[in-house]
């Protein structure tokens, strides 16, 4: 036979309703329905039709080829938007990618939540409307020491709305070398505006002192701010006003202190071998009147901004119109009480909760894993690459302790004579069922190993056979 012959012709191109009832159609239709199974088909018959002046193989004619074809459609159709993929960026935090991860006692609350009414906002032992911040209150309360809580959506909520109910139309005192960007380029003068506060700069970008706060109170000031560095430093010739010394100059004025600690830690971090942050008990402690921080960052919850402090203040701000465009709802909740709880025991927080597990990792034992993993990897990635286990340096992420990094390993790929670019590689690693997201740096793809559970290793292993570099 010709190779002409073996060439396909318009003519050869089956119809819809023919290619339905063939039984290489029966698996695709029980699956998806008539309907998907239909658009499916239309897309491969068009492109068909459009691939065949330039030659189309009979082969791909055949009805077991089309409903490949189509299946193949519709499993890119369907695959979820937000998908699982491995964190291999050497970002524990990683914003992009989620942020923290929730431990099973959080994930077994949510799935609670999704299946059957709960008492978000109905007080049981009355049989009356009731508070949905009184399901984590009493725990902020117990964790942090303070007399009152309320949670929004995430920290810039949080900081948004303690400025509009607090500072409408009023002065807002911070320090020149706070106010910080976050990401998206959101930026705290900005979020101050949009809460109808005033700001009133003071001091430099890396000198402010006492007096500069005083000078700056004036019948039109609402109240201080204290931004916690916690995604930038400033070192050097460097001078700031503690929280205790700046919470005594605005209650010498009547005037309360907020203070921003951004990724908002409840434990002291230092125990666990990693840098300490101030928490939000010893910032209450030093006399700061409302804290606000993240639930998803060193908490190791979700999304959330929390506000814990003074009772009357908290009052305002659950009054402000803001507080219900704000709110976060009961899957959020759920999560972030059983988050709160593991609290309770910190001797054991290294173990149960995902963030401070993946921080806490011993170099040994992420190295012990690369040299389990390098044999298999350069196997996958062929003699094109070359695969050898480095030490690496790990980071916090989000903003938290930005200096600090974590002794950490990695799978460090480079290219081979005849290997695929770096780029390539990267783009195929993250078009994998389940993407692996790594890092380029110094010529070297690196795959930093510290967010991989061990319990996902054979699911990482086992996509590698669909790496097409």
């Amino acid at each position: 036979m010709t190779s002409a012959s073996m060439r396909a012709v318009p003519g050869d191109i089956p119809s819809l309703d023919r290619l339905l009832r063939d039984d290489a159609f029966g698996p695709l239709l029980v699956e998806h329905g008539r309907s998907e199974a239909v658009l499916a088909l239309r897309h491969v018959l068009d492109a068909l039709r459009a691939r065949i002046a330039n030659g189309v193989p009979r082969s791909d004619l055949e009805a077991h080829a089309i409903a490949a074809a189509a299946n193949d459609f519709l499993e890119r159709r369907h695959r979820p938007a937000l998908r699982r993929v491995f964190n291999l960026s050497g970002t524990v935090l990683h914003t992009n990618l989620g942020r923290a991860l929730l431990p099973r006692e959080a994930v077994e609350a949510v799935a609670a939540a999704m299946t059957a009414p709960v008492n978000l906002e109905f007080d049981l032992d009355t049989g009356k409307r009731g508070d949905r911040d009184r399901l984590v209150e009493a725990l902020l309360c117990e964790l942090t020491g303070a007399e009152a809580a309320t949670v929004v959506n995430n920290n810039a909520a949080a900081v948004l709305l303690a400025l509009a109910a607090l500072a409408n139309r009023r002065d807002v005192v911070v320090s020149r070398g706070e106010l910080v960007e976050i990401g998206g380029s959101f930026r705290i003068p900005e979020v101050m505006r949009a809460a109808g506060a005033r700001l009133r700069e003071v001091g430099t970008t890396n000198r402010t002192h006492a007096s500069d706060y005083i000078e700056a109170i004036g019948a039109r000031t609402a109240a201080l701010m204290k931004v916690h560095a916690s995604n930038y430093l400033i070192s050097g010739f460097t001078a700031s006003v503690d929280i205790d010394a700046l919470a005594a100059i605005a209650h010498e004025r009547g005037l309360p202190l907020v203070a921003d600690l951004g990724s908002g830690s409840l434990a002291d971090l230092s125990a666990f071998g990693l840098p300490r942050e101030p928490t939000v008990r010893e910032t209450l402690a030093a006399g700061a009147d409302l804290v606000t921080f993240s639930g998803d960052k060193l908490l190791g919850g979700p999304q959330a901004g929390i506000v814990v402090g003074r009772a009357d203040l908290v009052r305002k701000l659950k009054r402000h119109p803001l507080a219900r465009a704000l709110r976060v709802g009961k899957l959020t909740l759920a999560a972030l009480e059983a988050v709160l709880a593991l609290y309770r025991a910190p001797e054991r927080l290294a173990e149960r909760l995902p963030t401070l597990r993946a921080l806490t990792r011993p170099q040994a034992l992420i190295e012990a894993q690369a040299r389990r993993l390098l044999a298999p990897v350069q196997d996958a990635l062929g003699p094109g690459c070359e695969v050898a286990v480095a030490d690496a340096q790990s980071q916090i992420g989000s903003g938290a302790l930005p200096v600090a990094a974590l002794p950490s390993c990695a799978l460090a790929i480079r290219r081979g004579k005849g290997g695929p670019s770096l780029d390539r590689l990267d783009a195929a690693l993250r078009a994998l069922p389940r993407a692996v997201v790594g890092r380029i740096a110094d010529k070297t793809l690196w795959l930093d190993l510290r967010c991989l559970d061990e319990a996902d290793e054979a699911e990482f292993l086992a996509q590698l056979a669909h790496l097409h570099a």
